[in-house]
């Protein structure tokens, strides 16, 4: 009974007309391969600072009104100067690089991934979910603001990273050290995260805008055995591969325990109360059913990564011949790292569950900690959650744990207020096309980004 709703209502606004013209610039920028590799040799850098000379011709105000700063080359900070000092600056940002597309699975995409293809109101290629719409969104959203003559109060950076998809060391880090250096100190930060799930959590009919407020952390274990080998017909009773088989089998075998950390707990607050009958019974009284709460999400992968840290084996590599039994044998586990836990806990746990002085564990290159919670009752998530109220009236709105590493995580030095979400439409239909197969947008949901964007920064540059 106590239970009382958290979703606000506003009356929705004038909707702004988004020409053709708009759709093809994003078409265009799509075409450009903006690819981080995964191997540094392989970095196009034609494809980067063709996308700079786009940048620069296609939204001439803000390349010319604005104060511009590359970083690493690719890399872009723009500053939109406020009319009132005493203000703290906003931050929105996005990333221009897309992962690599696997061309033995060039033949699965119904469209070709850098033709940038309009079809049947469906814009299709890598980077229009993840994330050129949000690079291409705000500045059509800024280009359209100078036009109009709009003069903000609050200072806004719009901050285009390069290199995110594979750490964000040469430009998201890049230009936050630039930011600390200049004092700026920010009201918020909004990053890409989260998005507007539509009938994918369990108990909700509605459209909802998960806003994320924290994201997990990020460690990669490393596990390798060395051990004599030898001819096949004659093997001992452990090979190499033998070893470390058994010991992923112990680490995936006892998963860490589940948990409804800080993130989770605000999500219950937000959407129990719009459910009805026992799944609002169950919500609202969550420190008594918490095991019926996250035995739900358990059930499945993407449920199940909201309340635990998560173990992922993704490579393993040993042998050469089949009638050979190999020296050495190394795989790769992978964590996604919850709240409360680092990458510390997870070796320890990892070495107490393997127990076997045979088998080397280091950790991978790329590592980072989970973030810290950002607040729900800020300036930045009302703005967000006000925002999205007038663009999309008939979403609710819930904060929101990232599973997924993003850039924002370089921005805590400058802001105590970090938040991740994107003005799109997911689904069974284009969940799965995330870094995968067939990525895609429909031309409707574009539009509507453009005028979220547009909408957040007059909600977010004024007193």
């Amino acid at each position: 009974m106590q239970f009382s709703s958290k979703q606000i209502s506003k009356e929705k606004i004038s909707t702004i007309a988004i020409d053709e013209a708009t759709i093809e610039r994003f078409s265009n920028a799509l075409k450009i391969k903006t690819i981080s590799p995964e191997n540094p040799k392989d970095f196009d850098s034609l494809s980067f600072n063709k996308f700079n000379h786009y940048l620069e011709t296609t939204y001439p105000l803000t390349d010319s009104l604005l104060v511009k700063k590359q970083f690493g080359y690719y890399s872009h900070l723009y500053q939109w100067e406020g009319t009132d000092p005493n203000l703290k600056p906003v931050v929105l940002m996005a990333h221009l690089d897309v992962v690599p597309v696997i061309e033995e699975n060039l033949t699965d995409w119904k469209q070709p991934p850098f033709d940038g293809k309009v079809v049947n109101d469906t814009l299709w290629g890598r980077g229009t979910i993840d994330d050129k719409i949000g690079v291409i969104g705000l500045l059509e959203a800024t280009e359209r603001l100078l036009k109009e003559g709009y003069k903000p109060e609050r200072t806004l950076y719009l901050s285009f990273g390069h290199d995110e998809e594979i750490g964000g060391l040469k430009g998201a880090k890049v230009i936050v050290e630039h930011l600390k250096a200049q004092g700026v100190e920010a009201e918020y930060v909004l990053d890409e995260g989260g998005t507007i799930s539509q009938g994918i959590i369990p108990g909700i009919t509605k459209d909802v805008a998960l806003i994320g407020v924290a994201e997990k952390g990020y460690v990669s274990l490393e596990l390798s055995v060395k051990k004599e080998g030898g001819h096949s017909s004659m093997p001992e009773k452990e090979s190499a591969i033998d070893i470390l088989s058994a010991a992923i089998v112990k680490v995936k075998s006892q998963p860490f325990p589940a948990k409804l950390a800080g993130p989770i707990a605000g999500f219950i607050e937000y959407l129990g109360p719009e459910m009805s009958g026992i799944n609002r019974f169950i919500f609202a009284n969550r420190w008594l059913f918490s095991s019926i709460i996250t035995g739900v999400y358990e059930k499945t992968g993407s449920g199940n990564a909201l309340v635990r840290t998560t173990t992922a084996p993704t490579i393993f590599n040993a042998g050469v011949k089949d009638n050979v039994i190999p020296q050495n044998a190394k795989a790769t586990i992978n964590f996604r790292i919850m709240s409360g836990e680092d990458s510390n806990s997870v070796m320890e746990r990892v070495k107490k569950l393997i127990n076997d002085p045979r088998i080397k564990i280091e950790k991978g290159r790329m590592q980072s900690e989970p973030s810290k919670v950002s607040s729900t009752n800020s300036f930045g998530f009302r703005q967000l959650q006000s925002t999205i109220a007038e663009v999309y009236p008939d979403a609710l709105v819930a904060p929101f744990l990232v599973i997924a590493g993003t850039d924002a995580k370089h921005f805590e030095p400058i802001a105590n207020d970090i938040y991740r979400f994107s003005p799109m439409i997911i689904n069974a239909n284009n969940i799965k096309s995330f870094h995968g197969l067939n990525e895609r947008i429909a031309v409707k949901d574009f539009k509507q980004a453009v005028r979220f964007y547009h909408r957040l920064i007059e909600n977010s540059t004024k007193k």
